[in-house]
């Protein structure tokens, strides 16, 4: 079966040069029906018009369908097949956030805190006015699928690294708006995927918070963890040392140099800056006493309190020394999780607050779920074969299943 390429039409190509509202939406739209060209020849083994003898069923037709998004509502062919089965995963992969950020709007109309700008961007989003009864039928269908992802079992494979991380969101709760932690724990499994294995919303970011946090992944099954990447937060130590007894910790090495440089001098903040990276990223203890020296010479008397924040953040920074060097760098800090984090802000900053913690579980799971589905479809984020060959000659006991074994030696 030949490889699909996505292409432009000359007329496509010729309206970019015009209207740009217009040209968008038929970019989209081009872009879209040639992804459901190629799901159908990926469901039937074979091109259009393609004999083979990996075939498994014929074309039959297509049918329109109406798909709004944020630059408009377009039209898509979708395929058909003779024997009925053929359902693109399409609509259903692109739509998720789209329902997700448009039940957020609409609840803040209905809860009465929306403004006049919220409903000229739901406006703008939908390209309609949604009923209640319409947006409660949206909610059901999304939250079904979020719920079905938070609660499922992770008994398949153990997970040797947790990368954990938090940040604050505003949601209206009991007549006024209130910060609340979005608690998201990465996981990367014994054959070197990573894997979203969920998102918790608590009243702060509190050992009691991140205590619940850790009992419901261990409920649903998980095990293996031997080292945790996580921000300096007293409460979250504290949950990791109860739970998880025996793993190492790794604080992240992004967040200390923030703290380092927020105690500095701002004259001097470029160029402590420029000599951390060497201090984090040596490859030995020996390196490691080497730059560390220098940087006292030179900043001792320039930068005294960032100095001394350094000092005693530097060994938890440094346990990543302890892994073989093909792991260090991306398990020395949390950017995957900040990245993503990003994104949420993105939305957030266009919804403002979620009218209620319902709101804001359905909009975080949409994104979060979206972003499962890639890490776990997509390539290996690590090889994990120097880490059990390391485990194995310390003797340790724990092994990666025979099936992940293979796997990444």
């Amino acid at each position: 079966m030949a490889q699909h390429q996505i292409t432009l039409d000359d007329s496509t190509i010729q309206a970019l040069v015009g209207q740009k509202d217009q040209a968008l939406a038929l970019l989209v739209q081009q872009v879209l029906n040639q992804v459901l060209e190629a799901e159908v020849a990926e469901y039937l083994q074979a091109d259009r018009y393609e004999r083979v003898e990996e075939r498994r069923g014929y074309r039959n037709g297509t049918y329109s369908r109406r798909l709004t998004t944020r630059v408009g509502t377009i039209t898509l062919d979708v395929p058909r097949t003779r024997d009925g089965e053929f359902s693109p995963t399409l609509f259903e992969r692109y739509q998720r956030q789209e329902k997700a950020l448009v039940l957020t709007l609409m609840e803040m109309v209905v809860n009465g805190v929306s403004t006049r700008k919220i409903r000229r961007v739901t406006d703008d989003l939908c390209g309609t006015e949604f009923s209640k009864s319409t947006v409660s039928d949206l909610a059901k269908g999304l939250d079904a699928a979020v719920h079905q992802w938070r609660t499922r079992s992770l008994v398949e494979t153990p997970y040797p690294f947790l990368i954990v991380d938090a940040w604050v969101l505003k949601i209206r709760e009991h007549g006024a708006v209130r910060p609340r932690s979005g608690c998201v724990v990465t996981g990367i499994n014994a054959a070197g995927y990573r894997d979203m294995l969920g998102f918790w919303i608590g009243d702060s970011e509190s050992q009691q918070t991140w205590s619940t946090v850790f009992t419901d992944l261990k409920d649903r099954g998980l095990t293996g963890v031997d080292r945790v990447v996580s921000d300096d937060h007293r409460g979250l130590r504290k949950a990791i040392a109860q739970h998880f007894q025996g793993a190492s910790w790794q604080r992240c090495q992004t967040h200390l140099t923030r703290n380092v440089l927020d105690a500095a001098p701002k004259a001097v903040q470029a160029a402590l800056h420029g000599r951390l990276r060497p201090l984090f990223e040596a490859p030995d203890r020996a390196t490691v006493d080497l730059v560390w020296n220098k940087l006292v010479q030179d900043f001792a008397e320039r930068a005294p309190r960032a100095l001394a924040i350094l000092e005693d953040g530097l060994e938890d920074a440094l346990a990543v020394l302890q892994l073989p060097e093909p792991l260090r760098r991306q398990l020395r800090t949390t950017p995957g999780v900040e990245r993503l984090n990003a994104e949420i802000r993105r939305r957030e900053r266009v919804i403002r607050l979620c009218p209620n913690r319902d709101s804001a579980i359905r909009l975080l799971g949409a994104l979060l779920l979206e972003q499962h589905e890639a890490w776990t479809t997509g390539p290996r984020y690590l090889n994990l074969a120097s880490y059990w060959q390391a485990k194995r000659s310390a003797g340790a006991a724990e092994e990666p299943p025979q099936s992940e074994a293979t796997s990444v030696a």
